[in-house]
């Protein structure tokens, strides 16, 4: 099956040579013909898993579709898309940013968009810098349009990725970023929850003061002062900022913690108090008499007996 899809693609690069080639009564090359010869290259070449003369292929689509641009954006981005079957991600997401900065040149932004997104999700595990920046740009790209739902999705994401690394400066004003949007648009309780977000990177910053002022300034947004969100911030800070690990541990123990973005929840699991804080005192357990009789049982013998016999 292989060995056929690879004759297969062979035969349509011969095609699109010929169709390139110029003669006596042949002028100009047919280039229409041989990208569309080129593409068929590159199908026949994926289905026998021969990535490296499938992504040749596509490239090869593209140069043949220099005056045809809409089809020589797909033929990069469909390259890129060989490249990551090869485990290149580098070199894919090169190519799938270079196709997308030609959508935005040619008008088409959403397009655009998508693969940025897409080149994103390819390099997020190995390069998970490289992987905010094309979130930012995608999000950047929703903004301008106006698409402010989709924008503050990839912000999102950014933001996680950025408390992954532990970059917690730049994860603040994203996160913030990612907040004012949905005042924006008008979901206060997202906001809530982007609130806890912030305090505990700030925690995790050892920004007491930013913690607090961002808690004081969300009374403004509608509904925050008064939910169990506003409730649960105070207590957390209050355990903070007495140094009380207790507290601050039962608050970051809540369901309303433990269920937020798998990465706010760890931020709250691992949240400690500076100083290493104090613990409340457990009840202190009796003492034990080198007869094995307990302090306390020996106590209330004492006071059975303490008035005397009758």
């Amino acid at each position: 099956m292989a060995a056929q899809k690879i004759n297969e693609g062979l035969e349509h690069i011969a095609k699109a040579e010929k169709y390139l080639k110029t003669g006596f009564l042949k002028w100009k090359p047919d280039y229409d013909s041989a990208a569309s010869e080129y593409g068929k290259a590159a199908v026949a070449f994926k289905n026998a898993k021969q990535f490296e003369q499938a992504k040749d292929a596509c490239l090869r689509e593209a140069v043949a579709h220099e005056n045809n641009r809409a089809y020589l954006f797909q033929a990069y981005e469909q390259a890129g898309m060989m490249l990551k079957e090869m485990q290149k991600l580098s070199e894919a997401v090169q190519l799938i940013e270079k196709a997308s900065m030609m959508y935005l040149e040619n008008g088409t932004p959403d397009t655009a968009a998508m693969a940025l997104e897409r080149a994103g999700k390819l390099i997020e595990n190995v390069d998970p810098e490289k992987a905010v920046q094309l979130y930012q740009q995608t999000a950047n790209v929703f903004e301008n349009e106006e698409r402010l739902r989709q924008a503050v999705e990839l912000l999102g994401k950014a933001s996680r990725l950025l408390v992954r690394g532990r970059r917690f400066d730049e994860a603040a004003l994203s996160i913030q970023k990612e907040k004012n949007i949905y005042k924006e648009i008008e979901n206060y309780p997202t906001c809530y929850k982007k609130t806890i977000a912030q305090v505990l990177v700030h925690l995790h910053r050892n920004d007491y003061v930013a913690a607090e002022r961002c808690v004081r300034e969300s009374y403004s947004i509608p509904g925050f002062n008064g939910s169990e969100d506003c409730a649960a911030l105070e207590q957390l800070l209050e355990g903070y900022d007495q140094q009380d690990q207790d507290q601050v541990s039962e608050v970051c123990n809540s369901p309303l913690f433990k269920y937020m973005d798998n990465d706010y929840a760890k931020l709250g699991l691992s949240l400690v108090v500076p100083g290493g804080g104090i613990k409340k005192k457990s009840p202190a357990t009796p003492q034990a008499k080198p007869d094995g009789v307990t302090t306390a049982a020996a106590d209330e013998e004492e006071d059975e007996y303490s008035g005397g016999l009758c």
